[in-house]
């Protein structure tokens, strides 16, 4: 039979020493989640703020919980509901089944700030979230470098994109913001980032050698974080990087490109795996 690259994808997995999992917005697509692919991409998930003029660069912006918090958590409140509802798709599945069938040392890397790896069942202290967790809190001053868990309930009216409440800081009662990197923003907290970072340096030095499988979901060019990433452990002497994007997918031998989403990609390796 042919070898494709689906075959040679399965060969690799199954005989690497580790794995890294890194994903952007297009990985939570198969579970329903929006990309926000331009302002058309954003304004079609939400067409109130097309109807504001506002851009998601605007909405995303910092200085809401500032000058305007009800309408800044109108945004992160509405997107919080939308994470703590979503069912992780099964691709998810998938990759934890190949981490346990091969014993595979592992780490996640994503810039995505919806928790979607955790609620998969992936372990936290093997996660790097590079934009922070929209699961976690900071005081917006900030009074201190507290970072807390987001447990806030949100009621939002969609017609305006306002919170009907939004949470304080416990320290100065202050309002409180996601723990996100957002665009012009001078105040985010990055410690449990940091702490995160640190513990994938250790992963990176205690994996250098053996053949370690990036596996790359989602990640675009607008904000290439995730895809320089990929292409920097892929100059590593044993890696091959597997970039899945459905319309991004270019990626130099000898690594491999998939130009379709995450889960139909993984289930085709997967054929190969099982059989």
């Amino acid at each position: 039979m042919t070898d494709t690259p689906f075959s040679e994808a399965a060969e690799i997995i199954s005989n690497a020493t580790s794995l890294v999992i890194t994903a952007g917005a297009g990985m939570g697509v198969d579970s329903g989640l929006p990309d926000f692919r331009g302002n058309q991409g954003f304004w079609n998930s939400y067409p109130m703020y097309e109807r504001l003029g506002l851009s998601f660069i605007q909405a995303a912006n910092p200085e809401h919980f500032e000058g305007d918090p009800h309408f800044g958590w109108g945004f992160y409140g509405h997107r919080t509901n939308l994470y703590r509802s979503t069912i992780p798709h099964a691709g998810f599945k998938l990759l934890q089944e190949w981490i346990f069938r091969y014993q595979l040392d592992h780490f996640v890397v994503t810039s995505n700030v919806d928790g979607q790896f955790q609620k998969a069942g992936f372990a936290d202290g093997r996660i790097l979230e590079v934009h922070g967790s929209i699961h976690h809190l900071q005081c917006t001053i900030p009074c201190s470098h507290d970072i807390w868990p987001n447990r806030a309930e949100f009621n939002i009216d969609e017609s305006t994109m306002r919170a009907a409440t939004v949470p304080h800081c416990p320290k100065c009662q202050r309002v409180a913001r996601p723990n996100i990197l957002m665009f012009g923003d001078y105040s985010w907290l990055h410690q449990r980032t940091a702490e995160q970072e640190d513990r994938f340096d250790r992963f990176l030095q205690a994996n250098h050698q053996g053949l370690m499988v990036v596996i790359e979901m989602g990640a675009g060019s607008s904000i290439p974080t995730i895809r320089h990433l990929s292409e920097q452990l892929g100059q590593r002497e044993q890696s091959r990087v597997f970039r899945i994007n459905p319309r991004e997918p270019h990626i130099n031998a000898p690594h491999f490109s998939f130009a379709e989403g995450a889960v139909k990609v993984l289930h085709q390796i997967e054929e190969f795996l099982d059989a």
